[in-house]
């Protein structure tokens, strides 16, 4: 089964320079761990809860003039629409991450797949491998 199949095609876009008070904001009505960060139609990094607290939270920051591009994860991992869902699985787990953006081939944002949809759409040993290497501790 390929990716597109399983995915999530709604995906809420954030602003590089939009605040890290309102990503936070956006986050918690999306409900939601994480946010791409896109200018011009183009993927520059993700935000995660994680991201927040410990750029800007952890440092005192302000909330309201610390952006998303100064809390951004700026090396996006990211997986294909036409891909495999195993060879995806495997990707997370390898990486230990627990979402990934989808893009077509032109490299545009078409989606966000989590090791939640891939668990629900895959073999049962597969999916649990996957987050065995994901919740691994030592890395």
């Amino acid at each position: 089964m390929q990716i597109k199949a399983i995915m999530t095609p709604e995906v809420d876009l954030v602003d590089p320079e939009a605040s890290v008070r309102a990503v936070a904001q956006k986050m918690r009505d999306d409900d939601v761990g994480a946010v791409p960060v896109a200018e011009n139609d183009r993927l520059l990094g993700m935000v995660t809860d994680r991201d927040i607290v410990l750029r800007a939270v952890a440092e005192g920051a302000d909330m309201e003039s610390y952006t998303a591009r100064q809390v951004m994860s700026p090396n996006v991992l990211y997986c294909f629409d036409d891909q495999a869902t195993d060879e995806v699985l495997r990707n997370m787990s390898e990486n230990r991450v627990r979402r990934l953006p989808v893009l077509n081939r032109g490299k545009r944002l078409v989606g966000m797949v989590s090791l939640g949809d891939l668990a629900q759409h895959s073999p049962a040993a597969l999916a649990g491998e996957a987050l065995r290497g994901i919740s691994r501790t030592d890395a």
